[in-house]
């Protein structure tokens, strides 16, 4: 009687592990294509909000920025932009090299002022024909800076409600979650680097306070006014506003900075090894650099329903709002060009850093590098 209810009980523990196994089986095999269905739903979903924020929202402009050369030197309450550089010659070169792209018709506007290509390391002298990516496509390592700057020009109005609309707001809290790791702490000197519309760069001014110091760095001059227009009107009197590229951090003396950042801007740059190699001069000793930027999903299924949200809704979401798809397409590209989470972490330790480490948010859509100066 004892081995005939032994033998039930085995049987029906072996019948419930083997339903167990299907139906884990079965839900694996479901969730996959649930996060996709999810994912071409979100795009239909946000397909028609961008269509009825459409009627609101201003076609975009790309030159009706106020020019980096035509502002002041200096501006009251120490808010000062710098620009290397900056004289009448190129000014004059820049109008005409303008004026004729305006006028062009037969090939696609070149929205990219001249004056973003400065300091570019990568010449035809230096580099010669050697190559590089940008996005997908293959360029030479001279042009690339060029046409980042096009992209970013072209986006730099719409910016903020971009990302908004493509993160779905989730953009703030991987930028809150980054600050909370800074340690910046009253009266330290900050470097944001590619800093654009100056999300970190308000938070940073509020925490240094006023015996504190933050400098928001672009290369790009339209993203750089955007950025001083809204951080001035905000009353950060704490913030300079320099023009400056990433790879050499020219206008910085070496051992100037307790904290550097640079968030959602590395991917772009054309050597991230030499940009990395200046952010450890430009950091004092036992300061530390912070990079926020996209990665690698760590989840499988979910990188799939990324790509094909990026690669769908992204560039939709471009042309209706910033009447620009190509740039857009760009950015998503870009995006898987990136090093994943450990190869980053190995090219800031073979930059200098020590103690290195990164964290993963949403799954590794996005990772917070930090690294320490010694």
């Amino acid at each position: 009687m004892t081995d005939h209810v032994n033998n039930n009980a085995s049987q029906a523990a072996h019948t419930s592990t083997s339903n167990l196994s299907n139906n884990i089986t079965t839900t694996n095999g479901h969730l996959q294509d649930k996060l996709v269905q999810d994912s071409i739903t979100n795009n239909q979903n946000i397909t028609a909000q961008v269509k009825a924020l459409q009627n609101t929202t201003t076609s975009a402009n790309n030159n009706d920025f106020t020019h980096v050369e035509d502002l002041p030197i200096g501006t009251p309450q120490g808010q000062q932009t710098t620009m290397p550089n900056a004289n009448t010659e190129n000014r004059t070169q820049n109008s005409h090299a303008n004026s004729a792209a305006q006028t062009s018709t037969a090939t696609k506007q070149t929205l990219f002022n001249q004056r973003d290509d400065i300091n570019n390391p990568h010449t035809s002298d230096t580099d010669g024909h050697e190559e590089t990516h940008f996005g997908y496509k293959t360029v030479n390592k001279a042009e690339k800076q060029a046409r980042v700057a096009d992209v970013f020009t072209s986006v730099a109005k719409k910016y903020d409600i971009m990302n908004d609309l493509m993160s779905f707001g989730i953009h703030r809290l991987w930028k809150r979650y980054a600050i909370s790791l800074s340690g910046v702490r009253a009266g330290q000197h900050v470097l944001d680097i590619a800093g654009g519309t100056g999300d970190l760069a308000k938070v940073f001014s509020r925490e240094v306070g006023r015996n504190g110091h933050v400098v928001l760095s672009d290369i790009n001059a339209a993203m750089l006014e955007v950025g001083r227009e809204r951080l001035i009107n905000a009353g950060c009197n704490n913030v300079d506003f320099v023009l400056a590229n990433a790879e050499t951090l020219a206008p910085f003396d070496d051992n100037s900075f307790d904290l550097v950042t640079i968030s959602f801007g590395l991917r772009n740059v054309t050597d991230k090894d030499a940009a990395l190699k200046s952010m450890y001069r430009v950091l004092k000793p036992g300061g530390r650099l912070l990079v926020l930027e996209f990665s690698k999903p760590v989840f499988e299924p979910l990188s799939k329903a990324y790509d094909l949200y990026s690669f769908t809704a992204l560039p939709i979401m471009g042309k209706l709002i910033a009447n620009d798809a190509e740039s857009y397409q760009y950015l998503a590209e870009s995006i898987r060009m990136h090093p994943d989470q450990q190869t980053l972490k190995q090219m800031m330790q073979q930059a200098g850093f020590e103690n290195c480490d990164y964290y993963n948010l949403t799954a590794g859509i996005v990772a917070v590098h930090r690294g320490f100066k010694a």
